[in-house]
């Protein structure tokens, strides 16, 4: 048992005083706001090639080992007497016993140990906090300062995850993420990469899956609905429930004028921001990106005025929007999808990077990321779409394919989809006015749109928008070939 091996453990210790001591961490500071930042640097995201997973009796036939990395038991053994002969030396440890899953049916124990306060403070922040210790479930040893590169070990067999070389905290949530891609399966539910909210009366659940920069976080978080959870869930024949406690948002160019609820999160006693600029008076600057332009703020969801108490819901949902930003501006703003689509554009994970998003990008590029997490799904991608299809045929959801990325010509000669357009189209699911509208086959793409009074021709058919259509149908059919070779491996 690991909790007899670490000694000088700090147990389940309130918000207060883990800001308090993680003000002696390296680079922490207090913003005017009271919330703590902290640095972790070089290394400020997610490290793709640092997760490797015991090849064991429970993973050795289940694992997709073509998109995941394996490691011997003997090699992960040595490393945990590493982890714990470095723990001996370690003045104080901090300890968070905490659950995963807000469906109080289906939680998910997990103590997180940690030689970092910050650290402690985010797995409090992202989890249900104050849960019995005693309870045998998940143990996470997290000692970002250890190893000289970053590591992320997952023993099944042993319920251990072991973090070091990066002090990035996102490693800690994405982890447990991973764990329960591969747990929930087993037993009929579908883990998403998604949002989920409801309407005022805690009824007509939509999901929204999206990659990063596709809109997710703000059009999930809606003024007129209730934000069930931002990020991680799980749909069973029962309802969806929220994996997480907490939110962890991008915070480059956040405004009080565009996300209001995100923007005075970030700003309170108990958030934690990530690699943020903050100035000698404490004020912060979302605009500057000169640590990295993946910034990020953890906070309980609670701290967002309009999220669910319950953090799940036992209903089906009415509409699953799948979000893409196509930087090409080939697709148009919203396209209905039959059950077969949907799980297409689910294996799919289509997006676009464009120039400034990452170091070397100069010009639009396609990305694919199967079931949009692929870096987080253990098992086979036809898994969890199998699952979808599953789901979708027993709640007879409707499906749309919502593009927030370009039109009237591609990135740098077109202008982005106007917010308040998408905004309008996601008011139009929910109310399902487009459910019942007529529709029509796009005939440069085939795929299905509606056909409403509110949505612009010129829009909805993007070729309409350009200044040459002949260039639009060249890159369209560029885009379409894309696809197809997507779908073939």
């Amino acid at each position: 048992m690991i909790e007899n091996n670490i000694k000088n453990c700090l147990e389940n210790l309130g918000t207060a005083s883990l800001i308090q001591a993680a003000m002696f961490e390296d680079g922490a500071t207090i913003t005017s706001g009271g919330a703590v930042r902290t640095i972790s640097v070089p290394y400020t995201g997610r490290s793709p090639n640092a997760k490797r997973i015991v090849k064991d009796r429970i993973t050795a036939k289940k694992i997709d080992w073509d998109n995941n990395t394996e490691m011997s038991d003997e090699e992960f053994e040595l490393n945990l007497e590493g982890f714990l002969e470095y723990a001996e030396k370690l003045d104080r440890i901090y300890v968070q016993h905490v659950e995963a899953v807000r469906d109080p049916t289906q939680r998910f124990p997990v103590s997180v140990y940690t030689e970092l306060a910050s650290h402690s403070l985010f797995a409090r922040n992202m989890f249900i906090p104050d849960c019995d210790e005693n309870i045998d479930g998940w143990k996470v040893l997290d000692f970002p300062k250890m190893m000289m590169g970053p590591a992320v070990m997952i023993s099944f067999e042993r319920k251990i995850i072991l973090i070091s070389g990066t002090k990035y905290a996102g490693e800690i949530k994405k982890s447990i993420f991973s764990v329960l891609n591969f747990e929930y399966p087993m037993n009929d539910g579908f883990p998403m990469h998604c949002s989920v909210n409801v309407d005022k009366n805690g009824k007509n659940p939509a999901i929204f899956f999206g990659l990063s920069g596709t809109g997710k976080t703000t059009l999930s978080s809606d003024t007129n609905r209730i934000l069930i959870g931002d990020d991680e869930h799980v749909w069973t024949k029962k309802g969806i429930s929220n994996f997480e406690n907490g939110c962890y948002a991008k915070t480059l160019n956040l405004t009080e004028e565009d996300e209001p609820l995100i923007y005075r999160a970030a700003n309170v006693p108990g958030s934690l921001l990530e690699n943020v600029v903050v100035d000698e008076k404490g004020q912060v600057d979302f605009t500057d990106s000169k640590m990295t332009e993946n910034g990020r703020v953890s906070y309980p969801i609670s701290y967002i005025s309009n999220a669910s108490e319950l953090g799940y819901v036992y209903e089906q949902p009415k509409n699953v929007i799948m979000l893409t930003c196509d930087a090409y501006g080939i697709l148009p703003p919203v396209m209905k999808l039959s059950a077969n689509e949907a799980c297409d554009a689910f294996l799919l994970g289509y997006t676009a990077k464009v120039a400034g998003t990452e170091k070397g990008v100069t010009e639009p590029s396609a990305t694919f990321s199967p079931c949009f997490g692929a870096p987080f799904m253990p098992l086979p991608f036809e898994k969890y779409g199998k699952l979808l299809k599953k789901r979708l045929k027993e709640s007879k959801a409707d499906c749309w394919l919502v593009n927030t990325g370009w039109t009237g010509g591609s990135f740098g000669d077109g202008e982005r989809m106007p917010i308040s357009l998408t905004r309008k189209i996601i008011d139009l699911i929910h109310s399902g006015e487009l459910s019942n509208c007529d529709v029509e086959t796009h005939k440069h793409t085939g795929f299905t749109i509606p056909v409403h009074e509110q949505l612009p021709e010129k829009l909805m058919n993007p070729e309409k928008s350009w200044k040459s259509e002949k260039e639009y149908i060249l890159l369209s059919k560029e885009l379409m070939s894309l696809f197809k070779e997507q779908r073939e491996k």
